[in-house]
């Protein structure tokens, strides 16, 4: 399908769409094949970046995250050092910190949704496409539009704004407006629509098992209404949509098929159902979903002639990039499709004002790069948070917390994440200035637990759980897993006729299924320090409690609620 430069979403001039033609024409096909190509660079390193990235010519690339500096001095390298522009892309779904180390976290996107508050998205996508761009980024893989059904889902869950397509529409497009202003383009993540079964698609192909009716009325309400406020690229998931796919083509055989491969989905329904102008580019093709659905010198040539302009990372990109050759010399991707894709990722390139620019001109100056994790930005966060923390219940009225009922707290943190000691530190600190005397749990063994109730009553007066078990790829689950010490410890919240007890959340909005007994439930979706400070001041009464969830934290479970 040939793309009109001059429409949605590029907008080009009659120069800029000169320069898209005349650099394509001046590429061989070894550079053009070269463009297809967006991998992840594991170093800053210059020799590492001229021979293991520049000499295949690759049209983008991300970096691992790294000190800004580092990433601001490779960039500018490889704009130097590449005949064509690049992009420059981040994962930039809830700050800057899945980029650059000393950027900000702002929050987690139901942590946006719970506030209810466009603008909180709109300084989401500000502060981390200001952040990113002031190192050199142009690409941010972000909003995620992924609807929130199925709270089993391992992987969407807090990624998602929610489970209502018109908020997620809405906040999808105040992160844009946030982008835009920031001369970053985004990309719309993860057609055609994870969240609805509770699979990963790192770990197998996900699938989509809505009807084509129920599809549209949602997920496609998302994607019609950001193609229309001029998203420029789409991020395709390594995800089936069986309705569609077999509607666009009664002929298929049954089994799964992943959208990164399958033309009914890339140029049937996304280019030609909804009307998408802009570029594709796959999710990244080391996960399973991709790897094992089809032998992968197939694969990547099958990609591109599917409908994929660009290939997201790489299991190895000397092999790929041979791949990607071979798949032409066989007749698996012709030379037209090529210059399509191409043609797009040049149209992108031209839209973001990279035709014809030097690396001086493109990486900004280093001064830039003071606004990366400032207080304004801070400040931002810390607002958001005040605003997303959700009660969800407090049948037992635990709350406010206080020194005075309750002196000696027991601090369970949950999760065995990275982040679990910062965060126990960081909240044991903070309750002991209000005048606890905090305990943070450590597991029992025979020398130290002291079986009954009343050593334990004679040591603690209330109970507080920080439920941090984070989201991830390649988990399978994000639930509760105890450590129960034969059936014994005080890990497991057999205490909870006993002392005040009381579990915050500061990841999964749905640990309340695990934890029905606790009668004080609150959700926090965000365990940056912003939210940490938020919350405490909730719990000791001298703040209210104003998120509202925007998704069912109660897992269509009744009882749940009492």
């Amino acid at each position: 399908m040939k793309p009109d430069l001059k429409g949605n979403p590029f907008y080009l001039t009659d120069e800029q769409i000169n320069w898209v033609n005349e650099t394509r024409d001046s590429l061989s096909r070894e550079e053009k094949v070269g463009q297809l190509f967006c991998p992840i660079s594991m170093s800053a390193d210059e020799s590492y970046l001229r021979n293991e990235l520049l000499r295949f010519h690759v049209g983008g690339l991300l970096f691992k995250t790294s000190p800004a500096k580092e990433v601001r001095a490779a960039q500018y390298f490889m704009q130097a050092n590449s005949k064509v522009p690049l992009l420059c892309a981040a994962n930039l779904e809830f700050g800057s910190t899945g980029y650059l180390e000393n950027g900000t976290m702002f929050a987690q996107q139901m942590a946006i949704g719970a506030t209810g508050d466009t603008e909180q998205a709109y300084k989401m996508g500000y502060v981390s496409c200001k952040e990113a761009a002031a190192v050199g980024c142009n690409f941010a893989f972000a909003p995620v539009s992924d609807l929130d059904f199925n709270w089993r889902n391992p992987i969407i869950n807090v990624r998602s704004y929610g489970s209502d397509p018109d908020k997620v529409l809405a906040m999808c497009k105040a992160y844009k407006r946030g982008a835009d202003e920031n001369n970053v383009a985004v990309s719309v993540k993860h057609f055609p629509g994870d969240g609805v079964d509770e699979v990963d698609q790192h770990l197998l192909v996900s699938v989509n098992t809505l009807d084509c009716g129920a599809w549209d009325a949602s997920y496609g309400k998302v994607y019609r209404g950001l193609i229309a406020d001029g998203a420029k690229t789409f991020m395709i998931g390594h995800i089936d949509l069986p309705a569609w796919r077999r509607r666009l083509n009664p002929k298929l055989p049954k089994g799964t098929v992943p959208a990164t491969l399958s033309p009914e989905l890339m140029d049937g329904l996304l280019r030609k159902e909804l009307g998408f102008n802009g570029l594709i580019i796959t999710d990244a093709t080391p996960m399973v979903g991709y790897t094992s659905a089809m032998k992968r010198a197939d694969a990547v040539p099958t990609t591109i002639a599917a409908g994929a302009d660009m290939f997201l990372f790489n299991k190895d990109l000397a092999e790929d990039y041979g791949y990607m050759l071979g798949g032409i010399e066989r007749g698996i991707l012709g030379e037209d499709r090529l210059d399509e894709a191409v043609t797009r990722i040049l149209a992108l390139k031209a839209s973001l004002g990279l035709a014809g620019r030097t690396a001086d001109d493109i990486i900004p100056c280093e001064s830039a790069m003071e606004c990366i994790g400032c207080k304004a930005h801070h400040y931002w966060a810390r607002e958001c948070a005040d605003k997303a923390i959700t009660l969800v219940k407090d049948t037992q009225n635990a709350l406010p917390l206080s020194p005075k009922k309750t002196p000696r707290l027991l601090l369970e943190v949950l999760g065995g994440c990275p982040s679990e000691a910062r965060i126990s530190a960081y909240m044991a600190k903070k309750l002991e200035r209000e005048g606890f005397a905090v305990t943070i749990y450590h597991q029992e063994d025979f020398s130290t637990y002291r079986f009954g109730v009343k050593p334990f009553t004679d040591a603690f007066d209330a109970v507080m759980y920080l439920g941090n078990i984070e989201n991830a790829s390649n988990k399978t689950t994000n639930r509760i897993n105890w450590y129960t010490f034969w059936g014994h410890g005080n890990n497991v919240p057999w205490f909870v006729h006993e002392v005040p007890t009381v579990f915050v959340s500061l990841a999964n909005p749905y640990h309340l299924v695990d934890v029905p007994m606790i009668p004080t439930y609150i959700n926090c979706y965000t365990n940056n320090e912003e939210t940490l400070d938020s919350l405490v001041e909730k719990l000791m009464g001298r703040d209210g409690f104003t998120g509202v969830s925007p998704v069912d934290a109660f897992c269509g479970k009744d009882y749940l609620q009492y």
